[in-house]
């Protein structure tokens, strides 16, 4: 987990600033363009002030590193809302000398959500978005020697700029991605545009659009053009007089392309040199990948004319600790326990992502659904119009190069919820979406346009998805077959994106709530959350086997339907949102299959056993090790696996070995009923590949055969965790001191000396208030480090206080 250490600003520190600073190596600019991070020392102002003066004459500037948010706990901590305001962030820039004919800007990779940079006391330039990069040209306001970059950030409610602060997700604030200090040769190629015009298994064309600055100044130039194979190989390459600033460089037979595809995304390089009087002046590279796609009518998708069933998931940009401010290796780590659980798609929710995201998708073998914040808030006025056609513009000539983009999705439940009087008025909404669709496919007539859940535009896109929630916010998830089968017919290019449903860690029952005889069980149409019909998601028990149950059903559908495109989970990760005070984790959309560390919960592996290639089993469930039920009861056992044989062991006794398949449910079929001992129970599945070779899962369960009284009281312990940390755990007990495995009310926990709380990470060792997982709940803490005894308190409604003393 990323921390964030502030200390106050000093005149030591400015001076190791400088320094640091000073390692910036330019020498050589004039010839070719440098890229260098600037992450590092930055000075942070918690101040809404506008007035860069005003700035300045504050003292309590703190030093930090990028990426940064101020929301990285305020927004789930235990008080309503979290701050939506403008700070200040500055840094001291040494450059050593002014290179000739060079050309100096700041790139910022994601600002949220309005940026102003100055350069020496003087506005170098603006933006406005917090999702997609931008550059300032700082050139004619920087000198040699020491530089002041300052930046006003603004995540203030603004009704004009989309997303609507009605959507269900933090808005982050700060500089939340990377900063780069670029040089470049005044005559520089200024962007590459690549497109794969035709391509088969024979062979493939490729143009490339090459963006020259300041060509006028300097005629005398060309450029020269290789591409290599995935190997290194150069297999093509041109030398051309550019014609104009845009020329455009043409591969017609690039024969036995290694296509990109999600099983072998196979990446060609791109490189384009501006030659002057044959000296390599600038260089650019861009990776490509070959590869075609279709949406049948009415049916399956088709890869390089292959079909292939979509199996996805959606990614919020955020992580425990840091929010939106996450590092490249964290980024990069989503991505690839997304790609090990065997997806082949990502929907990216619900806005432009991190550059390290479409990086790794495109190495990965991702398919990506990119997505214009359009969130909610229906539709605006001209300025609103205005800033979202920008954002979109930004947004495709930003990712249009990646391989993995397969889809420009325009928005998502737009007219739900309006910002402005009138902005639900469907008419005008749908003309606005035309726009934007029309605006999209100008842009790139090569890709596919989509939304979801606006009913009025399903017309407008190439591609749509209605809003369908079997047995969450609607109905039976038994009802899903039918679903699908309704919207294949009505939509001509259907896909499924978000289903799913809350999960907290730990909970389970042995009767999960499944609505029977209280909720309409054939219906699918999704119930709007605010009204009175009675659903899942209000009525259920947020157990993990449920929502096992759940994926498991619709798995077992999709893998199963030859006609269908796939469908895409939601979500992959726990995230913060500002419109969920009372989840079992306060402020926290538990749909994730993981938490909101990346720890994975029950359902990760249920995908995994439909999705995955790589051998293995798991017990449902490892959370799940303190039962209790009648002696003589059997209970049923279920083992995710890929593998094709699985054979259960209870106590050193096999139950028998089972042969996996798809069109049976649950758990395709590998499940065992058998009796519990009283006392200690170990379960080994041993699963068995095609090639003879075998994986195993272990897990012990406690079982007792006396059920648990009234809760009457809680106890509290401790344990100390590899890293140094304690972690301390309420268990909810009845008057025989037995655990009340039926009690999931809130507790809160308290440190009161000796020690710091995990506190507002949103996750299930990380919140002060939590409700109970069958009567337990924990909090990791971090002890002092002079040794101080840690004493620790934890509360609920129901009974008076308990504490625990921690002798370190």
């Amino acid at each position: 987990m990323k921390k964030q250490h502030f200390k106050p600003l000093n005149s030591s520190l400015l001076y190791s600033i400088a320094v640091a600073c000073l390692l910036f190596s330019l020498h050589d600019i004039h010839a070719q363009r440098t890229k260098t991070n600037i992450n590092e020392n930055w000075s942070y102002l918690e101040n809404d002030t506008n007035k860069l003066t005003t700035a300045n004459q504050a003292k309590n500037w703190t030093v930090l590193h990028l990426p940064h948010t101020w929301n990285s706990e305020d927004a789930t901590d235990n008080t309503p809302g979290y701050r939506r305001a403008a700070s200040w962030y500055k840094k001291q820039l040494v450059i050593p000398k002014i290179a000739a004919n060079t050309v100096y800007q700041l790139y910022f990779e994601g600002s949220n959500i309005t940026t102003k940079v100055y350069v020496n006391g003087k506005e170098a330039g603006d933006h406005i978005g917090g999702y997609i990069g931008f550059t300032i040209d700082i050139t004619n306001l920087i000198k040699q020697g020491n530089n002041e970059v300052a930046v006003r950030v603004d995540n203030s409610y603004n009704p004009e700029i989309i997303p609507s602060q009605k959507s269900d997700f933090t808005i982050y604030g700060g500089i939340t991605r990377d900063v780069w200090l670029l040089a470049l040769p005044k005559n520089h190629i200024d962007n590459l545009k690549i497109t794969t015009p035709k391509v088969s298994n024979q062979s493939a064309s490729l143009n490339v659009v090459a963006t020259i600055n300041n060509l006028e100044a300097n005629k005398d130039v060309k450029l020269e053009v290789s591409l290599k194979n995935p190997k290194g190989k150069i297999v093509a390459t041109k030398k051309v007089v550019p014609n104009s600033v845009k020329t455009t460089i043409t591969f017609d037979n690039i024969k036995n392309p290694e296509l990109w595809d999600t099983q072998k995304p196979n990446l060609y390089t791109v490189t384009v040199s501006l030659l002057d009087k044959n000296k390599e002046k600038d260089l650019l590279t861009e990776k490509v990948g070959f590869r075609w796609f279709e949406f049948k009518d009415h049916g399956p998708f088709y890869l390089n004319g292959k079909r292939l069933l979509i199996r996805g998931t959606h990614r919020h940009e955020e992580h425990a600790g840091v929010g939106a401010a996450m590092t490249n290796k964290q980024h990069r780590a989503d991505m690839e326990a997304i790609k090990e659980m065997g997806a082949n798609f990502v929907r990216l929710a619900h806005y432009p992502q991190d550059p390290e995201i479409y990086k790794a998708c495109d190495e990965l073998g991702l398919l990506v659904w990119d997505e214009l914040p359009w969130c909610r808030g229906g539709l605006g006025n001209e300025v609103w119009q205005t800033n979202s056609k920008n954002m979109l513009t930004e947004m495709i000539a930003q990712n249009y190069n990646h391989p993995s983009i397969i889809l420009w999705s325009l928005g998502n439940e737009m007219n739900w919820l309006p910002d402005f009087p009138g902005g639900d008025d469907p008419e005008k909404t749908t003309a606005f979406l035309s726009e934007l669709n029309d605006l999209a496919h100008k842009l790139d007539p090569t890709r596919k346009t989509a939304i979801r859940k606006y009913y009025e535009g399903s017309h407008v896109v190439d591609v749509f998805s209605p809003s369908i929630w079997s047995g969450w916010y609607s109905g039976s998830y038994k009802s899903y077959q039918k679903a699908l089968d309704t919207y294949k017919k009505e939509y001509k290019h259907f896909i499924h994106a978000e289903y799913g449903g809350d999960s907290h860690v730990g909970r389970h029952t042995e009767k999960p709530v499944t609505g029977e005889g209280l909720i309409k069980s054939e219906g699918w149409e999704e119930a709007i959350v605010q009204t009175q019909v009675a659903n899942i998601a209000q009525i259920g028990d947020w157990s993990e086997n449920y929502i096992v149950d759940l994926f498991d059903w619709h798995l077992h559908v999709a893998e199963n339907d030859p006609n269908f495109v796939g469908n895409i989970q939601w979500a992959f990760k726990d995230f913060a949102t500002p419109l969920r005070p009372e989840d079992d984790i306060p402020y926290m959309n538990q749909k994730g299959l993981t938490d909101r560390n990346g720890n994975p919960k029950d359902a990760y592996y249920v995908f995994k056993s439909y999705w995955s290639e790589k051998p293995f089993t798991y017990i449902e469930s490892h959370t799940w090790t303190e039962r209790q039920g009648p002696k003589g009861i059997a209970r049923n056992i279920s083992v995710y696996s890929n593998c094709n044989q699985v054979t259960l062991y209870h106590n050193g006794k096999s139950l028998g070995k089972k042969q996996r398949d798809s069109k049976a449910f649950p758990a395709c079929g590998l499940n065992w009923d058998l009796n519990f001992e009283e006392g200690k129970n170990t379960l080994i599945a041993v699963g068995e590949t095609k090639d003879g070779k075998t994986v195993s899962d272990t897990i012990n369960v406690n079982y007792r055969f006396k059920k648990n009284d009234t809760a009457l009281g809680l106890t509290l312990s401790s344990e100390k965790l590899k890293n140094g940390n304690y972690l301390v755990t309420a268990l909810a007990v009845d008057k025989n001191n037995l655990r009340c495995l039926d009690y999931e009310e809130r507790v809160y926990f308290q440190c009161l000396k000796g020690g710091t709380t995990m506190k507002n990470q949103g996750t299930p060792t990380g919140s002060e208030s939590i409700k109970m997982a069958n009567g337990k709940a924990s909090i990791e803490v971090i002890p002092d480090a002079d040794g101080t005894p840690i004493v620790m308190t934890v509360l609920n409604q129901n009974f008076k206080g308990e504490f625990l003393i921690i002798k370190q």
